[in-house]
């Protein structure tokens, strides 16, 4: 056991391949692994391995000199279905729980990823922290703004790595976008546009409350969320439009979109919020959270307006989701499948362009991970490194970055909920709208308690 702490905290010696194998099955990712002793590896918890979890944990499996030994879901066929996975990765079967607490009690784990739905992320943070471990966070970091402060401050105590799943920050694109912006090149800046039109999100179907299903332990999926019969919708993806446990879109895509945003300008939290929207496009299904929502965000010198759709793909530029960047002089155009610049004309001097466009980089997602690399194992592997090296400073996107982006999106929400314009006040940490600071804090249940505030 020394011999394997003392490797994860020296520099890295065991070189991490530069060539990514994209979408691998399985079997090709376990014969893409090299042996490496024990001694040298870096054990890995999942807590909450249905979805995206199940995506990171993989990710970061293409890193030979990391493990899986254990899993953490409530769901028995879950767990079963990527115990297997694993075992068919690193030919061992991992320890699987259905309480991330006893996970946590595993001194043999160094890192966890956490996968959970938003409402737990809180929780299951800081108890990690407490246990001594390192953190990969699926994004948003947290379901409310106490909460994203509150992981800020345990995570700032603890000085452990700790990496949020934002990993837009690891993409070649964005950051061959953001050295532009910083150039001055455009000039100026007034408006960040920000939007998500997602078509293949739409219509749920209602659903009547049904009895739990066999081997799913429903009163732990609920946590600190109120207490409710089982519906299949507010269950696994679905959950995320509902306010118990989740912020819709603003919180799902917004925080991947809108941390570029505060990134390529610096930007902290806005002076002030306004929001507009409701559900639209399906007013008699039973999700709550907005399907149609516009958000502006008042900085000292520009704003950033927030847009997205469910149900439709015709956003901006023609692009289903991106970031513009709107200056005097140009505009940069940066999402998922590759970036461009468009000039703007000097119609006061001549009409003459004010600086060369530059073409669109790449045009689809196959292009971007041949150009750059896949961005979800740059950002495991970032975080991987970071752990050998001990060395938060590394990491492409902090919980500092995770924590700003979270309490942005969830004022947005907020602005919306609460039918008024508001003003943030960086002092005070609150709203000038009693309405608005209502759900600054959010309410636990069933016995279970905000973390020490």
């Amino acid at each position: 056991m020394d011999n394997r702490r003392q490797f994860i905290r020296k520099a890295a010696k065991i070189g991490i391949g530069s060539q990514f194998i994209f979408n691998m099955p399985n079997e090709l990712i376990a014969n893409n692994r090299s042996k490496i002793s024990p001694n040298d590896k870096i054990n890995f918890g999942v807590i909450g391995c249905k979805g995206m979890g199940w995506n990171d944990m993989s990710s970061i499996l293409k890193n030979s000199e990391t493990d899986c030994i254990a899993l953490c879901d409530i769901d028995d066929k879950v767990l079963h279905e990527r115990s297997q996975n694993i075992e068919n990765i690193t030919g061992k079967k991992p320890r699987t729980y259905k309480d991330y607490r006893k996970l946590l009690e595993n001194n043999d784990i160094d890192a966890v990823v956490i996968g959970t739905p938003d409402h737990w992320h809180c929780l299951n943070f800081v108890d990690a922290l407490h246990a001594d471990k390192h953190i990969y966070c699926e994004k948003p970091i947290s379901n409310s703004i106490q909460e994203a402060d509150l992981m800020l401050k345990a995570s700032v105590e603890s000085k452990k790595c700790i990496q949020v799943g934002q990993w837009q920050r690891s993409g070649g694109q964005y950051r061959e976008a953001m050295d532009y912006l910083w150039s001055g090149n455009i000039g100026e800046v007034r408006l960040v546009k920000v939007w998500a039109y997602m078509g293949m999100y739409g219509w749920v179907n209602n659903l009547k409350d049904t009895e739990t299903p066999k081997g799913v332990d429903y009163n732990m999926w609920l946590g600190p969320a109120p207490l409710r019969k089982f519906n299949k919708n507010r269950f696994h993806g679905s959950f995320r439009w509902y306010w118990d446990y989740a912020g819709g879109l603003m919180t799902d895509w917004g925080v991947h979109e809108i941390d570029i945003a505060l990134w390529g300008m610096n930007a902290k939290n806005p002076l002030s919020i306004s929001a507009a929207g409701g559900k639209f496009a399906y007013p008699n299904q039973d999700t709550e959270t907005p399907d149609s929502l516009q958000t502006i965000y008042e900085y000292k010198d520009f704003t950033i307006l927030w847009e997205h759709s469910i149900g439709i793909e015709g956003g901006n530029y023609g692009l289903d989701e991106g970031i513009a960047f709107i200056g005097s002089k140009g505009t940069i155009v940066v999402n998922r499948t590759g970036w461009e610049v468009i000039p703007e004309k000097n119609y006061r001097d001549g009409g003459e362009l004010y600086i060369e466009g530059v073409p669109r980089t790449t045009n689809n997602w196959d292009e971007v991970r041949k150009k750059y690399g896949d961005p979800v194992d740059l950002h495991t592997k970032n975080f991987v490194d970071s752990i050998k090296k001990n060395d938060p400073s590394i990491l492409n996107c902090n919980i500092t970055s995770g924590s700003r982006v979270s309490k942005v999106a969830h004022m947005g929400n907020i602005a919306f909920r609460s039918g008024s314009k508001i003003r943030w006040n960086d002092e005070k940490n609150n709203f000038d709208n009693s309405a608005a600071n209502n759900l600054i804090i959010p309410k636990y249940n069933n016995g279970w308690e905000l973390p020490y505030r």
